[in-house]
């Protein structure tokens, strides 16, 4: 018998629910620890930049943020593919549940830009690139939402949104290399810190890991609440369905 790829293992949603029922707690309580350290070196081991002063540690929450606003749209877009392509049972529910948390880190992402920018630009925003492009990837998160939201039809609504999704997916690179197609305000990508002084490194490392981990421990407890809430729907629909067809029953049956 051919063995099953552990993709085709976790397209069993009860399979899944097993498995992220054990992962949830140990990933959420290792993001917690990793966040937690992580802010502890960035405000009391890290040192005060020689130009921007106290306000460079707005990084070690800004970096994070737009690394995972993009992941966030990438995990989605990926579904979308799946379900497309492959018709994994459990693609749209993982672009489902993306959907919301991508968002909020694009939007952190954005308010921490902006607080940066105003003591490096003298203002909270300017239509640079960088920034435009970002905002335009939250108006996409946006648009998903309110796409599926505006749908009855679940299995309908999954595919148009991961249309939309792959669709929006040209902003990824856009959004990557703005700074350097144009001339914009904002600094050359951080990336994974490379450029850094190892004790500014470090701690972006840091919190860059545990963002990750948070964003994966949403992400399950996300999709763990999509599940649930589609069971619930379908015996909804079912007890609905029996009842409808024991009143038919009642009315068709013969008068004695």
């Amino acid at each position: 018998m051919k063995s099953q790829t552990i993709t085709q293992k976790l397209a069993n949603p009860t399979r899944f629910m097993a498995l992220s029922g054990r992962l949830l707690p140990v990933v959420s309580a290792l993001a917690a620890a990793v966040i937690g350290y992580g802010l502890y070196l960035a405000f009391f081991n890290s040192p005060v930049d020689y130009q921007q002063g106290e306000t460079v540690r707005i990084m070690y929450i800004h970096v994070p943020s737009a690394w995972l606003a993009m992941a966030g749209y990438a995990m989605v877009a990926m579904s979308g593919f799946g379900l497309l392509v492959f018709r994994h049972p459990l693609a749209d529910v993982s672009a489902k549940a993306a959907v919301p948390i991508g968002a909020a880190f694009t939007f952190l992402a954005l308010v921490t830009g902006s607080l940066w920018g105003k003591p490096m630009w003298g203002t909270y925003w300017a239509w640079d690139a960088r920034m435009t492009s970002v905002l335009i990837l939250f108006f996409l998160y946006l648009g998903l939402m309110a796409l599926r939201n505006s749908m009855e039809d679940e299995a309908l609504a999954g595919k148009l949104t991961a249309v939309l999704a792959l669709v929006g997916v040209v902003m990824l690179p856009i959004i990557k290399f703005s700074v350097d197609w144009w001339n914009t305000l904002h600094q050359p990508s951080t990336g994974l810190g490379s450029t850094l002084d190892p004790s500014m490194r470090i701690p972006l490392y840091w919190m860059a890991g545990g963002f990750t981990l948070m964003f994966f421990a949403m992400h399950l407890k996300g999709m763990r609440n999509e599940i649930l809430r589609r069971r619930v729907k379908a015996l909804r629909m079912s007890q609905v369905e029996r009842a409808q067809a024991g009143g038919s029953d009642t009315i068709a049956a013969p008068a004695e």
